[in-house]
């Protein structure tokens, strides 16, 4: 049996790599199996940055078109649609830091709710970016309607939902979906090196500026420095503080042990 979704270590980091052929559509037993696999990855103490990407030559063509033709009614599609969000909202929260290393030729529909969900976005150079949902009679429905304005703005989001149009990667690093563009076939290789970047630093604090971040977005201004003065106090506690703060005043690299 194939296997939809692989799990690799390479040193601190997750791999995740999806694979459906020939699109590596998010079917039903995909998202099952990428939230399988990513849970491993948050469960795997090694770990400290989680990558997804897909297999060959795309990232994702989103949901499975015959499962979604073949809904029965509203508690169906309603259904798929928290089922995708969920998974989403497992990669949103995420105390670690999750890289999209989006290849190929395009990441459509759900695979580009997908990658809303992740904390940083990597691009090939011939890659486009869409979602064309409105073009078959219906909508987003993984989140991409509250994430997507939150990315590039109101303005920018509606253009893109409302039309369906795909836009380049060059386009979509301009807008903020994207936050790099790199040459086509090496996605992979320089979302490995952002992520062992990554992996050098202190996880608590990693996870905490992740949490006031998101707190912020979601919940207002007020709310989100209120967590960030709670998790500021919090890693004063952390070996890796003063850890970090020593080394600094004595001019060597820091060996944090993320506690």
């Amino acid at each position: 049996m194939q296997e939809l979704v692989s799990f690799r270590l390479s040193g601190r980091v997750a791999i995740l790599t999806i694979s459906n052929p020939p699109a590596n559509a998010l079917s039903m037993a995909t998202l099952d199996a990428l939230e399988a696999a990513f849970r491993r990855a948050l469960e795997t103490p090694e770990a400290k940055v989680v990558i997804i990407t897909g297999e060959g030559k795309l990232f994702s063509a989103g949901a499975n078109i015959k499962e979604l033709a073949a809904l029965q009614g509203r508690a169906d599609a309603e259904a798929l649609s928290r089922k995708g969000q969920a998974l989403c909202e497992l990669i949103e929260t995420s105390p670690k830091p999750v890289i999209a290393a989006i290849n190929g030729r395009f990441a459509l529909g759900g695979g580009t709710e997908l990658i809303m969900a992740c904390h940083l976005r990597l691009a090939e150079a011939s890659t486009q970016i869409g979602s064309p949902e409105v073009r078959l009679g219906l909508m987003v429905g993984w989140g991409g309607s509250q994430r997507l304005p939150r990315l590039v703005g109101v303005g920018r989001a509606l253009e893109l939902l409302l039309t369906g149009k795909r836009i380049s990667a060059q386009e979509a690093a301009a807008i903020g979906l994207v936050n790099q563009v790199v040459p086509d076939g090496t996605v992979l290789e320089h979302a490995l090196e952002l992520a062992n970047q990554l992996a050098e630093l202190s996880a608590p604090v990693l996870a905490a500026t992740l949490e006031a971040v998101r707190t912020g977005i979601r919940e207002g201004f007020a709310r989100g420095i209120e967590v960030e003065a709670q998790n500021f106090g919090q890693l004063c506690e952390n070996h890796d503080w003063h850890e970090g703060t020593q080394a600094f005043l004595e001019k060597r690299p820091p060996h944090f042990i993320d506690g």
